[in-house]
């Protein structure tokens, strides 16, 4: 039985330019798509996990604590959360 291959980093960040645009709800898709074509190539790989893990918990939950102000629990508190709410202000 053949192992299925890694995914290759820019494999990757093209699939989370697309989750990022086609989040559910329109706010976010333009927020985040716009955020991932700039900023992903430029984190880390620990960073982009972080980023998928925001991906994860749901546009509703990244609107609230990027747009709306909302606290953000810690696990999703981090530099990544603080670069997309810099993003959103520019």
């Amino acid at each position: 039985m053949e192992e299925p291959r890694a995914e290759t980093r820019e494999t990757r960040l093209r699939r989370l330019v697309y989750q990022s645009s086609y989040t559910g709800m329109k706010e976010t898709d333009l927020l985040l798509g716009r955020f991932a074509r700039l900023h992903l190539p430029g984190l880390s790989d620990d960073e982009l996990d972080q980023y998928e893990a925001l991906l994860d918990a749901g546009d509703d939950r990244i609107y609230a604590w990027a747009v709306a102000g909302e606290p953000a629990p810690e696990t999703h508190d981090n530099r990544v959360l603080d670069l997309i709410k810099d993003f959103k202000n520019d």
